[in-house]
Parts: structure tokens; sequence; C-alpha cells
């Protein structure tokens, strides 16, 4: 018997795949943000993609409903991070792939200063040295919520957790050695 599960794509491609300045910016976020592939990478662009078309669809809707939509559409991403409190449906249209990107686990293990590079913060996360509260995270595309920000911490079962870990030695050289 096969797997039960549909399997289906969670990104789309770009209308113009092999466009050189959307292949050399691509190439720049995978580097910025750690990313494996540019799957990766589209996925955030899809997620994106389909926030900005609900915040272009209210435009048409009556002012009732136009409000109950934008209203939701902005507390669900105040709740990610990704918008302030005070945002309006204009700035949802002005988000763009990077303000994603800053909201992954792997980007926010990294800026929080648990990991030494963007790379080693992801095999953190896939080796299981993160944790979120209570639980262990093992995706790095996890996105991270405004209430589970302060929650990230290194596992106190990981060999991390030591303060006498080599990563934690300081690496500055005294002068005259």
């Amino acid at each position: 018997m096969g797997e039960p599960r549909r399997f289906r794509k969670k990104y789309e491609n770009p209308f113009k795949p092999w466009d050189r300045d959307l292949l050399m910016q691509e190439l720049i976020l995978i580097g910025e943000y750690g990313l494996k592939n540019k799957r990766e990478l589209r996925r955030m662009a899809t997620f994106l993609r389909k926030i900005r078309d609900v915040a272009r669809s209210t435009f048409g809707l009556p002012p009732e409903e136009r409000e109950h939509v934008s209203r939701e559409l902005l507390n669900r991403l105040y709740k990610l991070g990704i918008l302030p409190e005070d945002a309006t449906i204009e700035d949802v249209l002005k988000l763009t792939v990077r303000d994603i990107l800053e909201r992954r686990l792997q980007t926010i293990v990294f800026r929080k200063g648990l990991a030494k590079s963007i790379y080693h913060s992801r095999q953190m996360i896939v080796h299981r040295h993160i944790m979120i509260g209570d639980r262990i995270v093992d995706r790095p595309s996890y996105l991270v919520t405004r209430d589970e920000e302060e929650l990230v911490r290194i596992s106190p079962r990981s060999p991390y957790a030591n303060p006498d870990h080599p990563i934690w030695k300081s690496e500055v050289k005294v002068e005259g050695e």
C-alpha cells in the first residue's frame, strides 16, 4: 500500500524563471538567509503573494466587509511579527520577501546570538538543539510569532547548553602571545 497523503507543491515558480536580475536577487537572498535551495525562497515568496492578494482584494469589498477582512489580516500579520500594531492595509502591499525571511526560526536563532553563523543556526535547528518554550523545533523554516520570539533558546539537553563548550570560548587573542 502506498502513502495515503497527497503531496502538493507549496510554492509557485516565477513568471520569468531565467531572468538574470531575478536569479541574482535569489542568490543574494539564499546566501544572506542561509536557505538550502530556491524552493525555500519561493515558498516564502508564494506566502507573501497570497497575503498581498488578500490585501488587494479588500479594496473591491463593501466598507464594512473590507474593515472586517483587513482587520483580520493585519492582526494575523501583527501576531507573526511581520507588521507593527498600527499598520494599515497599504503597509501590507509594501512588504517584501525579506520581511518574511526575517521571521524564520533560522534567522531568529542567528540574530539572537545563539549560533555563530546563519548556516550554524540551521544545523543547530535540524540537529534538535533549539527549543521554543517547552518543545524542540527542528524546522528552520518555522515562522516564529511575536509571542514565541523571547521563548527561543538552546535545549538544556544539548551540548551547546554547557558554557564550557568550545564554541562559546572567546576567540580573541591577547597581544604578545
